[in-house]
């Protein structure tokens, strides 16, 4: 390993290191909010959390880019590598969703997946930073696994936020015979159903986590905003892919097993969009979708890059 490839490898400790400080954080932050004690006052351990969190994705950006000085090359020619970037790109996003409304209440659900996720990078994805295949060394697949990232990190907090919506209507469901309390899940019409009240007594710890943050229509709502933006992305890489494999094999298409599953993908994300923007498939039915979509990301990445062999086998295992 030369001397860039450790001080990047050095940068993503570190980062590791502050996310698990933001972790903590975020955690004591949630517990607040579930016993209602951070109301009126200022939330300081999501404050020092969010500030952990900014620091651990400049070191992360730190090693993306030194990763690149080392190897000569963008940093995502194999799993180590867009490991990385992806979970930036999630961070980054995370960060960036702040400008525009209070949701930090996530960061504990996407900073603990993102820190396991670098703990397995470092661990049993690692290779030397080294050049590529000269089918790989091409802009066109520059430009292909580039979106990829930042589409797989858009997705992922769509599907972290899934994950809570499911939690939230849960927990209004659960509240839904209280007398005399109206609201409305799913967005449909008013019914007994939670208020976003928490209530002192016989609720679990989820429970009345699950009542500190927004409702389960707002978070849906979120979700399929990034999970449209998301889609486009994964088109572009589609579309990007094909004409790079015109490039390096003389053919768009060849069913190859990376190819099929990155237009399962396509298939599942634009029969959820169909679904929610025509048939009225919201709520916890456009939540599952959702993360049939992610599962099927996931099962792209690790079965078909690690288990099933193909032109697009490049691991670096």
């Amino acid at each position: 390993m030369n001397d860039t490839g450790q001080l990047s490898l050095l940068a993503i400790y570190g980062a590791m290191a502050a996310y698990a400080v933001a972790m903590v954080g975020f955690g004591i932050d949630l517990s607040g909010l579930r016993d209602g004690g951070a109301q009126g006052r200022r939330r300081r351990a999501v404050g020092v959390a969010m500030a952990t969190t900014a620091l651990g994705a400049a070191l992360h950006l730190v090693g993306v880019v030194l990763r690149g000085v080392a190897a000569g090359r963008v940093p995502w020619a194999n799993m180590y590598e867009f490991s990385l970037v992806f979970t930036l790109v999630a961070v980054l996003v995370f960060l960036g969703l702040q400008l525009g409304r209070d949701l930090r209440f996530l960061g504990a659900f996407v900073v603990t997946p993102v820190l396991l996720t670098l703990g397995l990078a470092v661990a049993v994805l690692y290779v030397a930073a080294d050049g590529v295949q000269p089918a790989l060394n091409h802009y066109w697949l520059v430009i292909h696994v580039s979106v990829a990232t930042i589409a797989v990190g858009v997705l992922a907090i769509a599907a972290v936020l899934s994950v809570v919506q499911l939690a939230k209507e849960r927990s209004e469901l659960a509240r839904a015979s209280e007398p005399g309390v109206l609201s409305t899940v799913g967005g449909g019409p008013a019914e007994p159903v939670l208020r976003d009240e928490p209530r002192e007594g016989g609720r679990s710890f989820w429970g009345r986590l699950a009542d500190a943050v927004p409702g389960s229509v707002e978070l849906e709502r979120l979700a399929y905003r990034l999970n449209a933006v998301g889609f486009l992305l994964w088109s572009f890489t589609l579309v990007a892919g094909a004409i790079w494999a015109e490039h390096a094999w003389g053919r768009a298409w060849g069913w190859d097993p990376k190819e099929v599953w990155t237009f399962v993908i396509w298939v599942v994300y634009a029969a959820y969009l169909h679904a929610r923007a025509t048939r009225g498939w919201d709520g916890r039915k456009a939540a599952y979708f959702c993360l049939a979509g992610f599962g099927c990301i996931l099962v792209n990445y690790f079965v078909v890059n690690l288990l099933i062999d193909g032109l697009h086998s490049y691991s670096g295992l």
